[in-house]
């Protein structure tokens, strides 16, 4: 796959940063027309499924603490301020135990843990580093995706892909600088591991060329040894609103983008633009109004045994959807959104490339914000959904604040169906989950109430020590 050189809408400027700042779109001027029948072009208005208040089930979280030797800063600022939970990334190794990534102030601490969740060892300190951009944890260390400073024209850091093994620092990879001609100012990334290679899927900032000033992304191949493979893209979505990715043992790995030029999720495995790429659901998305509909800009992706997946997102709908007439290269799309808040919504795939059917609406309540929803695999034929409810949800410019009332654990099936009540629980899921070999799910949260009723001001609060959620189907 190359890079794909196109037209890129002339959103932001060159000091603007990607995700900070609600800025209004413009039309393209000028471009080329599109070329490719559009792929899947839907939009889905699927019936919601009950919302259930009963408790349901043996979905009980157990939990560990454990203390840190440093202050973690556990809230960031998303679009219009907006309270998100800064990123952190549980990944289990072959050999069951954990490794968590976690971000501080003197770099991205890695946090070694047996496999019943307690601390097996001091910290590994990457140190030059910040955000968590994705983890794979190994049985000698962990590869970890995250941002180094760098000398461009922006000033802005790069993305790299780094390696510890056995305690030591075994490679640091670039993979954005001067002669790919893009930057890093932050990475909102997946990192995914077949056993042979690494896929690293952020967000770039083009420092040159064609793509100069603006926001798109990049999925680059890293070999075990921290060389640069072929494969992946240079330039796709643009802007990305929300990346997930999933290793696979052989061709392209699966992958999925938030558009906000095209307005919607899409299947953006093995493509360099988003152009042609199949429609997962039509969404208003413009900066700050899609963002954040994968929890923290990271979605998840769940494989079936059967080969078909899963990924779950806050949804506004479509109440309608067109070509934007304004948009000379007929790339550009105008959603208007069928509700203020937004909804839980699991949508699937039937292969790595194509969508099946329309997603599945698990809430219809148009009063409450839905945030952080997450999904993951829950015992062999069962998907678990989750989210935080707002109530009395005040929304502007595509995003709300309200009253917290709790994470909502779900039950569903392969087809979206519900399979039980609804169980709130006092756990949050803030970060990347790590499957167990037993199927047990495990993840890392700062141990605090959360509280969405105004926007974040100023700097993050701090916490010293991270709760080690369990859960076991």
């Amino acid at each position: 796959m190359t890079s794909a050189r196109r037209t890129i809408k002339a959103t932001h400027s060159t000091h603007t940063t990607h995700r900070r700042r609600r800025i209004a779109r413009k039309p393209l001027a000028g471009g080329l027309a599109a070329t490719v029948a559009l792929a899947g072009a839907w939009y889905a208005t699927a019936t919601a499924a009950p919302t259930t208040k009963a408790a349901a089930g043996p979905l009980t979280v157990t939990n560990t603490t454990v203390k840190l030797p440093a202050k973690f800063p556990y809230l960031s600022a998303g679009y219009n301020n907006t309270r998100e939970w800064t990123r952190t990334a549980t990944a289990v190794a072959p050999d069951g135990t954990l490794r968590v990534a976690w971000p501080a102030a003197d770099g991205i601490h890695v946090t070694a843990l047996s496999a019943a969740g307690k601390r097996s060892g001091a910290d590994t300190v990457v140190k030059g580093t910040k955000e968590v951009g994705g983890l794979v944890a190994h049985n000698n260390g962990f590869a970890l995706l995250t941002r180094v400073s760098d000398t461009n024209k922006w000033k802005e850091t790069a993305a790299a892909l780094i390696r510890y093994k056995n305690g030591k620092q075994a490679f640091r990879t670039k993979l954005t600088g001067t002669a790919s001609k893009d930057t890093a100012p932050l990475l909102d990334g997946q990192l995914a591991w077949n056993g042979k290679k690494y896929g690293a899927y952020f967000v770039v900032h083009g420092a040159g060329g064609f793509a100069d000033g603006h926001f798109g992304d990049k999925l680059a191949y890293v070999s075990s040894k921290g060389a640069k493979l072929s494969g992946g893209w240079g330039w796709a979505c643009s802007h990305n609103e929300g990346i997930a990715l999933r290793a696979e043992s052989t061709g392209a790995f699966t992958s999925l983008c938030f558009d906000d030029w095209r307005s919607g999720l899409f299947v953006s495995t093995g493509i360099g633009a988003p152009d042609t790429a199949p429609v997962v659901q039509r969404e208003q998305c413009w900066a700050g109004y899609c963002g954040g509909t994968f929890a923290g800009r990271t979605g998840d992706l769940v494989k079936s045994s059967t080969g078909r997946y899963a990924t779950a997102f806050a949804s506004r709908g479509a109440a309608s959807a067109a070509k934007n007439p304004d948009d000379a290269s007929g790339r550009g799309w105008t959603v208007k959104p069928k509700t203020k808040t937004h909804q839980v919504a699991i949508g699937f795939l039937k292969n790595r490339n194509s969508p099946s059917g329309r997603p599945v609406y698990l809430t219809n309540a148009p009063g409450t914000e839905h945030v952080n929803v997450r999904v993951a695999p829950y015992g062999k034929n069962r998907l678990l959904v989750s989210w935080e409810s707002l109530k009395n949800a005040k929304c502007a410019d595509g995003t709300c604040t309200g009253t917290f009332t709790g994470t909502h654990f779900r039950l569903v099936d392969w087809n979206g169906k519900v399979q039980g009540a609804d169980k709130v629980v006092t756990a949050r899921i803030t970060g990347d989950i790590a499957v167990l070999k037993d199927g047990t799910l495990t993840w890392a949260y700062a141990p605090v109430t959360p509280k969405y009723t105004t926007a974040l001001t100023g700097a993050s609060p701090t916490a010293t020590s991270l709760k080690i959620a369990r859960l076991t189907p």
